[in-house]
């Protein structure tokens, strides 16, 4: 009795050993706001037939302003000899419904597995961010902001991606990725414009092409200097084969006192399965975040989209868009916040058929300009707190 006593007390001792080297964190963002939008319509799909309707000026809760409300489980193990198992668990929700983001998905904004060798790098398995799209986090005057920021029309509906195998490698200043997707799992339903749905979950046997995608980039950041440059392509389904949506970006910021200044240029190209044009553009971004106090922080930001060809049109009105976000800090983990936008030929995110309206779907709130209307106009006061 006495021999598996101490036997018993000899495996507690190993097991917590083994466990110390293991740490999981709960961590998340509540963020809600109450916004007001001018000239909203309905997002033109079939069930109205592809017609937005008159405009309309709504006032309503958003859950996400600054920041997507979620919670999230990470982790590492360290096996030694610099080597890691590492996990992420994050679900988006609705902070005004309490229902899950990211079509219901249980953990949408990312789910993945990997390995981390220290001076190789990591390999990680699952949903996650496109290259390109976490390149780019630490060039976006707003931070990825869920209201406004014009997301899908910089890097695509594809920025989250299912089935992703992707590397991450932090070598000094510079990081490298890249990554595949078996089957990006991004499904836009028809709207005006488009004749058949887009995308799909993909990994079709005897299809191998369809809704896969990859892409890779580089980002420096030494000092007061950051640079990036990535290149992101998707072929989404489109009838019983696969177009191409390519897009390529550089992008640039310097910190000079308590102010950070950034922007960049992104090139697109989008061609049905055919190989026809279906939309080519050029869209550039400027901004800057500033720091009057420890607590007060102001961001603005310019966004603008030269439309070349969107379905065999190209004379297109440009869209555009201004933001401007004021926020105040009460501590490390609460602030309040103001956000407005202008967008001038789209809808706030710049959410138009050159989106696919992939933005108010996604939300769940429609940015779609009413029928007549060339602008809207959107106001919104938040909380936000971190946990």
């Amino acid at each position: 009795m006495k021999f598996r006593s101490m036997a018993a007390a000899a495996w507690l001792a190993c097991a917590g050993s083994a466990f110390a080297q293991s740490n999981v964190t709960l961590y998340g963002v509540a963020d809600i706001n109450v916004e007001y939008a001018n000239h909203v319509g309905a997002v033109p799909v079939a069930s109205n037939q592809f017609n937005p309707g008159p405009a309309n000026n709504v006032y309503r809760m958003n859950s996400g302003g600054v920041s997507g409300s979620r919670w999230g489980l990470r982790g590492q193990e360290d096996l030694g000899n610099g080597l890691k198992a590492l996990f992420v668990l994050e679900s988006g929700f609705n902070l005004d419904t309490g229902t899950s983001q990211q079509s219901g998905r249980l953990f949408g904004r990312q789910a993945f597995v990997g390995m981390q060798k220290a001076g190789i790098g990591q390999i990680s398995l699952g949903r996650q961010y496109t290259s390109m799209f976490e390149a780019l986090a630490n060039f976006s005057p707003t931070a990825y902001a869920t209201q406004y920021e014009p997301i899908v029309l910089q890097s695509g509906a594809n920025f989250r991606e299912d089935n992703t195998v992707k590397y991450t490698g932090q070598f000094g200043p510079v990081t490298a990725l890249a990554h595949w997707s078996f089957g990006t799992g991004v499904a836009l339903p028809q709207t005006v414009g488009i004749a058949t749905p887009i995308g799909g979950n993909g990994e079709v046997p005897g299809a191998f092409r369809r809704d896969t995608a990859y892409g890779a980039a580089v980002a420096y950041q030494g000092g007061p200097l950051g640079l990036t440059v990535g290149y992101d392509q998707w072929n989404p389904t489109i009838g019983n084969s696969s177009g191409t949506v390519k897009k390529a970006v550089v992008g640039a910021s310097y910190v000079v006192g308590p102010a950070k200044i950034m922007g960049g240029y992104r090139w697109g190209q989008n061609k049905n399965a055919a190989g026809g044009l279906i939309q080519r553009d050029d869209f550039y971004w400027i901004g800057a975040n500033y720091q009057v106090t420890p607590a007060v922080g102001v961001t603005l930001e310019y966004n603008y989209d030269d439309l070349k060809n969107l379905f065999g049109d190209t004379h297109v009105a440009n869209p555009w868009q201004v933001a401007l976000v004021t926020n105040y800090a009460f501590s490390k983990r609460t602030d309040v916040y103001l956000t407005t936008a202008y967008a001038k030929n789209a809808g706030l995110m710049m959410d138009s058929l050159a989106t696919v309206y992939a933005n108010s779907l996604s939300l769940g709130n429609s940015y779609a300009l009413a029928n007549g209307k060339t602008s809207m106009v959107g106001v919104a006061l938040g909380v936000r707190h971190k946990f």
